[in-house]
């Protein structure tokens, strides 16, 4: 099966080559790993400390965000290796201050696992979420270099619990710890023996609380949101876009902030060209205060949708009628009750917000119009269901100290360990 996976490995490594010349985000997969080792053994000193976190993307980041602080702020002697697999998470957070060394991952063939592990001689490595990279495990694990999941999330269909998955099965057995997001996947761990896991939590829910409890000024997003109905719509996708025009159309006493999933130029044109009975005004196109007559003001730029939702009244999270839906604690944590579409199920925060009542899933152009008008006409409903949407979030917080207590203890020990060996 190790053979299976390394042919697979350079497969894709192959075909992203040929795609690049054709697809933005390949080409930058491509550059953003040119030169990578030299880079690397350039950058990183003698004999240092330190520890490596590792993002797929720009939400794996965000969700181990509050853990490489946390660490930060415990262990500022070590320095913190980040590093990123897609461009999407690279490309917006190469600058990123709280780490010292920032690079995209050499794909997982075995000598690039090789070469990597011995440039940085990590003392601890922390995975965030997923991501199995099976040669970077294997280097790891001979290396007696202690891994660890955070913030993990395993579901039935997934190779490792199917008939023939033995081999992926063993990978896990070389993880040395997984802190498990909720108690489904601490028991599908255990189903195949892999009972080095504990339940603690979802960081993200501790990193929205941080982030909405941070002064921001926005000018433009206040002189909009001022007495109104504001439904702020993150992360959207035509078919969610399609919905909202629609309910703008059917209630003339509501605005909306369009903060889509994409926001390259073509996508935007599109959307000020549906929305352009609206009066449709881009974000970065603002001098001064949006025109009174425009209800709809779109954000074509990353990193603000976190803070936006502290404006709004309803919040809409996209993605529902696709692949499935995206960050709705962000939302939550201000007290919106969060409205998402109906591929929710993989999503333990959806359905955990669809039973406390802060959350409600809609169908179609009829079910959003049914499940808005109740909510923005119903005072009673409405705080009940925003209560609930922020109560959670507080009732899930606490991931990152129950992640960095694992962590103090395995460092701690390589501390001691050392320590004894000097004498």
């Amino acid at each position: 099966m190790r053979v299976v996976y390394n042919f697979f490995i350079y497969g894709y490594a192959f075909l992203i080559r040929i795609a690049a010349p054709f697809n933005r985000q390949a080409r930058q997969w491509m550059d953003g790993r040119k030169k990578g080792f030299s880079m690397m053994e350039k950058a990183v000193g003698e004999s240092e400390g330190i520890v490596w976190f590792h993002c797929a993307s720009l939400g794996e980041f965000e969700q181990g965000r509050p853990v490489m602080e946390a660490f930060r702020e415990a262990f500022p002697d070590y320095k913190i290796l980040l590093t990123f697999f897609s461009p999407s998470g690279y490309e917006l957070r190469k600058n990123y201050p709280g780490a010292d060394y920032i690079f995209y991952l050499p794909i997982d063939k075995p000598k690039n696992a090789r070469r990597f592990i011995r440039i940085f001689k990590p003392k601890l490595v922390v995975f965030i979420k997923y991501e199995y990279w099976y040669n970077y495990i294997k280097e790891l694990s001979k290396n007696k270099i202690p891994l660890f999941f955070v913030s993990a999330i395993f579901r039935q269909n997934q190779y490792f619990f199917r008939p023939g998955g033995t081999w992926f099965r063993n990978q896990l057995q070389k993880v040395t710890w997984f802190q498990v997001q909720e108690e489904n996947s601490s028991e599908l761990l255990n189903s195949i023996h892999v009972f080095h896991n504990q339940i603690g939590g979802d960081t993200r829910f501790d990193r929205v609380l941080k982030v909405s409890q941070e002064p921001v000024s926005l000018p433009v997003i206040e002189n909009f949101a001022a007495g109104a109905n504001l439904f702020v719509c993150g992360s959207t996708w035509p078919p969610d876009e399609d919905i909202i025009k629609d309910y703008l159309t059917h209630e003339d006493r509501v605005k909306v902030i369009l903060a889509p999933h994409k926001i390259d130029e073509e996508h935007i044109t599109e959307i000020q060209n549906k929305f352009k009975a609206f009066n449709p005004v881009i974000y970065s196109e603002i001098a001064g205060n949006v025109p009174d007559n425009s209800r709809v003001l779109i954000i074509n730029t990353i990193g603000l949708l976190s803070h936006l939702y502290r404006y709004g009244r309803l919040a809409y999270v996209g993605g529902g009628f696709g692949v499935g839906i995206h960050n709705l604690p962000e939302a939550a944590v201000y007290g919106l009750p969060v409205i998402f579409g109906p591929n929710y199920q993989r999503f333990r925060e959806a359905r955990d917000l669809l039973k406390n009542g802060g959350g409600f899933t809609i169908s179609d152009k009829k079910s959003f119009r049914q499940t808005a008008d109740t909510l923005l006409h119903d005072a009673e409903k409405y705080q009940q269901a925003s209560k609930s949407a922020a109560g959670y979030v507080k009732q899930q917080s606490g991931a990152t100290f129950k992640a960095m207590e694992k962590i103090k203890e395995f460092l701690v020990v390589q501390q001691k360990e050392k320590s004894i060996g000097n004498l």
